[in-house]
């Protein structure tokens, strides 16, 4: 199936504003500017969903908009899920850095830390950095509830995200 002219348009569009300022470059902007800093678990949030959450977003929203005859109801679950998703990413990525070793990350343990990155740990402790983890999962899994046997694949990058060890 080809996309067409429209919808090809329509995704051209949404990676531009998700690898932009209003996305990936706007979060990291908001990421380096946040070092040293103290941030409100609101502002974290908003930094998170800017960055890695948005080229997340954006490679789900691409195959939705990739069918045309989805009707706008469940291209905003997808939208919620892919959202929740990229969100998840990220709070597990700060979960990490504090729980796993160097050796399986793959990157020093604790060097957002010793960075001086604001993290969800840091701001609203690790406990409640999982509930938050696991709220997510659950949210997203929500959001696909109506679509059936036919989101298994969605689940199942779900799951990755949330229970991946690096």
């Amino acid at each position: 199936m080809t996309a067409s002219p429209a919808q090809r348009l329509r995704m051209i569009e949404l990676l531009g504003q998700a690898a932009g300022s209003r996305g990936m470059v706007g979060g990291q902007a908001l990421d380096l500017a946040a070092v040293g800093e103290t941030l409100t678990e609101v502002e974290l949030e908003n930094m998170h969903i800017h960055k890695t959450g948005a080229l997340i977003r954006a490679s789900v929203l691409l195959a939705a908009y990739s069918v045309e005859a989805l009707d706008a109801q469940r291209l905003q679950q997808l939208d919620h899920f892919a959202k929740c998703i990229g969100l998840a990413f990220q709070v597990q990525d700060d979960i990490l850095d504090v729980e796993s070793d160097t050796q399986t990350l793959g990157k020093t343990r604790g060097a957002d830390e010793a960075a001086g990155k604001p993290t969800y740990p840091s701001i609203i402790g690790l406990s409640a950095s999982k509930t938050k983890l696991q709220d997510l999962y659950d949210e997203a899994l929500d959001a696909l509830v109506s679509f059936g046997e036919s989101a298994h694949l969605l689940r199942e990058i779900a799951e990755f995200t949330v229970k991946r060890i690096r």
